[in-house]
């Protein structure tokens, strides 16, 4: 029987190179994979000679491969259904940066396992900068029928948990809009201890914003 594997991972920790990974491996076995991430994220988009826009999935280590984007009111069930009646149906569901989905849409990620028995497999991050649930992987971890986590290291050993947004400047941030989109310039995966001690000496008495 088909299941939903919830794979997270801190930034920094090769989620999207294991994804495209995982595609790739699917792929030589000759099994079909529908790749997508939702169209919140825009970083790695590009356009055709035509001014197309091209999603693209694209890992820190160059592996990369075209996408489609999911917008929030796409019904995943239903759309997973209607492209397999105009071609090969897909053997499997692969979604990167899955902490932007709707629950909703987690909700049809469990349809397409349970009710068609297709394997969907999504990766993405457990919490925002602040080290709250995005609602998308708060519902994975609801309801999904497997769940891993993948691993990674803070600077100084220990494994990173929190996702440390900083400035433009280099200032770690403890407030702002759950959604910021960036890479390494915006991000970096590290311990709570560390990130708990950097906004301490940063941010003094105001550090109990978040920690109370």
């Amino acid at each position: 029987m088909a299941k939903l594997y919830f794979k997270f991972g801190a930034m920094g920790s090769s989620k999207t190179a294991q994804a495209l990974m995982t595609k790739f491996n699917y792929e030589e076995k000759d099994q079909t994979v529908w790749l997508i991430k939702p169209a919140t994220d825009t970083r790695d988009d590009k356009k055709d000679e035509q001014g197309k826009v091209k999603t693209v999935l694209r890992s820190r280590i160059g592996l990369f491969a075209e996408a489609e984007a999911i917008s929030s009111d796409v019904n995943l069930f239903d759309e997973f259904v209607r492209r397999s009646a105009d071609e090969k149906y897909s053997d499997v569901v692969i979604c990167d940066e899955c902490q932007f989905l709707t629950p909703m849409q987690v909700n049809q990620m469990k349809d397409l396992a349970d009710k068609l028995d297709v394997p969907v497999l999504c990766f993405g991050l457990r919490a925002d900068f602040q080290t709250k649930l995005f609602p998308g992987s708060r519902r994975l971890f609801e309801i999904a029928d497997s769940i891993s986590e993948i691993k990674s290291v803070c600077k100084c050993g220990r494994k990173a948990t929190v996702n440390a947004r900083f400035d433009g400047n280099g200032n770690i941030v403890i407030k702002g809009e759950q959604v910021f989109l960036g890479g390494n310039d915006s991000y970096t995966g590290m311990c709570y201890k560390c990130y708990r001690s950097l906004i301490e000496q940063t941010y003094g008495k105001e550090a109990d914003d978040i920690f109370g």
